[in-house]
């Protein structure tokens, strides 16, 4: 927190507000993990954070604009997945680790933030360009690593001219997003976390170079 952190009517929120902001979004985050988003109420979160709905409502409109700045400050994190990607090479089995360590990073990831992530999901899918944004800001950070890589592969004769890397890219990173919101449903159909990955990094190491990997 900084000292430019303003309250609602535009103050400057001190040492002990700012304290008292950050403890009502830690709150929050914490609610939303074992509460639906809808049932989640301004006076629930107050009381969990020992203040008031008044003192809430000095630095959030409601629970959506909080939910908001939790999602914006998780996409400053999920920027950073473009790490798992840039300048990384996809040759030999320099390209499999790349696949190995993208995986493990989009799911970590996904894990890490699951109920917020669930909460972006939904404002997405319901049309809310809010969330929508927030959501292909996290994406975003992969495809467009992931569609240089494949231009570069391209550039050097090591993939195909006419596969679209702008699609496959973005049809990877759908892929991980969708694998990534439904990890505890793998189980379901018998499928280990240990399973999971090697052969998830085994459909985006084909997708991005075409080759079997070199392990």
């Amino acid at each position: 927190m900084t000292g430019q952190v303003r309250t609602v009517d535009g103050r400057v929120a001190g040492r002990r507000g700012q304290a008292t902001r950050q403890k009502l979004l830690d709150c929050l985050s914490e609610m939303l993990s074992s509460s639906p988003y809808r049932d989640v109420k301004v006076i629930d979160v107050a009381r969990k954070a020992g203040t008031s709905p008044a003192t809430f409502y000095q630095y959030f409109p409601d629970v959506e604009g909080a939910v908001l700045e939790i999602a914006e400050e998780m996409a400053k994190e999920g920027a950073t997945l473009t790490d798992l990607v840039a300048e990384r090479s996809w040759v030999g089995k320099s390209g499999w680790q790349t696949a190995e360590e993208l995986v493990e990073g989009f799911l970590s990831f996904w894990r890490r933030h699951d109920a917020i992530l669930r909460v972006v999901d939904l404002g997405a899918a319901e049309g809310d360009k809010r969330f929508y944004k927030i959501r292909m800001k996290i994406l975003n950070a992969v495809t467009n690593s992931l569609t240089d890589s494949i231009k570069d592969l391209q550039s050097k004769n090591k993939v195909d001219k006419d596969v679209s890397a702008p699609a496959m890219a973005g049809s990877l990173v759908a892929m991980l997003a969708a694998v990534a919101g439904h990890q505890k449903g793998f189980q379901s159909w018998g499928v280990k976390q240990a399973e999971l990955k090697p052969n998830l990094a085994l459909l985006v190491h084909f997708g991005v170079t075409g080759k079997k990997p070199t392990k």
